[in-house]
């Protein structure tokens, strides 16, 4: 590992890719500790207190929600703004068609997409603002004061979504992805003195820490397994002569992974159900108090939910990025076929079908992984890990992506990856 880093060092372009994915790390996590003006910290801390509905949004936006800072709302906006267009495009002929467009196409989507994040970013922050009015947490409860807030959060917004784009156009790895795995990663070495503190004052036992770090060693492991985990469909393609020269004629295979869609569907299943409750928090209604009780993550409706977002996200994603019909249209048209079955229609459900099967077992994992914290804490007594669940297949997924950048990288070069 330590020589396969000295060598991504040593290339000139994935030295520079590396080292500005870490500077914008660096921008994020300063970014997360300019306050909003006009608020009263103190009491915002203890409305957006760990445990709650908040300190879920608090731990994806790396603190800085409950410091109130520059960036509070974290990306959000953005992933749901993602998740309406991606569902727009599914409907919308003109979209659909705009999909297919190559570049252009999807350059204009993009721009759509920014659109909307602006949007609901807007109407997320002045739900925001007017709730800590509220409840009396601003210095100064003028309308001006409103707007301004609203403001200086939709911004905060705006420039992680511009940050995130530049890590994915000129870093290493998916920008939105990296931006959450930060900020959640920077919560470690504070939830690690919180468990410390709970040892040394007998809250819990060092039995009970050895039994959380087993378990969290074997989720790592069996993460990471079925992230790598894949079925090869075999593929045979016919000899072609195509003026002097001959074509085709080898075996190769279509690997169809059992984790098509990466953290996508956790990432956007926990911000599906976050915005409910997070609206319902804004609103002084009764009806309201029950629905942000409903979506606080504690209830055994909520961890369904989740589930159930997690199964359906992770079927939409694979059908979004791998595509039976054109896939055998593309083999029928370069000639390949896989043995057994007739080019077009047959090819195209055998592996709609081999989709399915091997797509379902891991979406079920997903959704295990993700409401498993709370068996921890009942087994474990460590309070703390209810959104372990979650933290830890986004850290570890977006971790192994990226390394697979970094090893194809590597071997374009003819340099030893980090996978042997």
């Amino acid at each position: 590992m330590l020589d396969s880093l000295k060598a991504a060092f040593k290339i000139g372009d994935l030295r520079r890719r590396i080292i500005f994915t870490l500077s914008i790390f660096l921008v994020v996590r300063l970014g997360a500790h300019v306050p909003v003006p006009g608020v009263d910290n103190a009491k915002i801390a203890d409305l957006f207190r760990e445990g709650s509905l908040f300190g879920l949004l608090d731990l994806f936006s790396g603190g800085a929600l409950k410091a109130f800072s520059l960036f509070a709302m974290s990306i959000y906006p953005y992933i749901n703004a993602s998740i309406i267009m991606q569902l727009l495009t599914m409907i919308i002929p003109k979209l659909e068609q705009m999909a297919k467009e190559g570049e252009e196409g999807r350059r204009k989507l993009n721009e759509y997409t920014r659109y909307g994040t602006v949007l609901l970013a807007m109407i997320q922050g002045l739900g925001m603002a007017f709730f800590l009015r509220g409840q009396a947490a601003l210095l100064f409860p003028s309308l001006l004061n409103v707007v301004l807030i609203a403001m200086s959060l939709t911004g905060g917004v705006i420039l992680l979504m511009w940050l995130g784009e530049q890590i994915t156009d000129k870093g290493i790895g998916n920008g939105i992805s990296l931006i959450i795995f930060v900020n959640i990663v920077s919560r470690l070495p504070s939830g690690l003195q919180n468990v410390i503190g709970l040892l040394q004052i007998g809250r819990i036992s060092v039995w009970n820490l050895l039994v959380l770090v087993v378990m969290g060693a074997a989720v790592i492991a069996a993460v990471v397994w079925v992230h790598e985990g894949q079925r090869k469909v075999p593929v045979q393609y016919s000899k072609r002569v195509v003026g002097r020269k001959m074509y085709g004629g080898q075996s190769t295979h279509i690997p169809i992974r059992i984790n098509q869609a990466g953290v996508l569907p956790v990432i956007f299943a926990s911000a599906v159900l976050a915005f409910p409750g997070t609206v319902a928090s804004f609103i002084n209604h009764p009806l309201a108090r029950r629905v942000e009780t409903m979506f606080s993550g504690a209830g055994l409706g909520y961890q369904v939910a989740y589930a159930l977002l997690i199964i359906f996200f992770t079927f939409f994603y694979t059908s979004v990025s791998f595509n039976p019909v054109d896939v055998a249209n593309n083999m029928k048209k370069w000639g390949g076929f896989i043995p057994g079955l007739r080019p077009g229609r047959p090819t195209s459900d055998y592996l709609s079908k081999v989709l399915t099967r091997i797509t379902l077992p891991g979406a079920i994992f997903l959704a295990l992984v993700a409401i498993m914290p709370g068996i921890f804490m009942r087994l474990t007594n460590v309070p703390g890990v209810r959104f372990g669940g979650t933290a830890l297949l986004i850290v570890v997924g977006v971790a192994l992506e990226t390394m697979k950048q970094i090893e194809a990288h590597l071997l374009m070069r003819h340099y030893q990856g980090f996978i042997k």
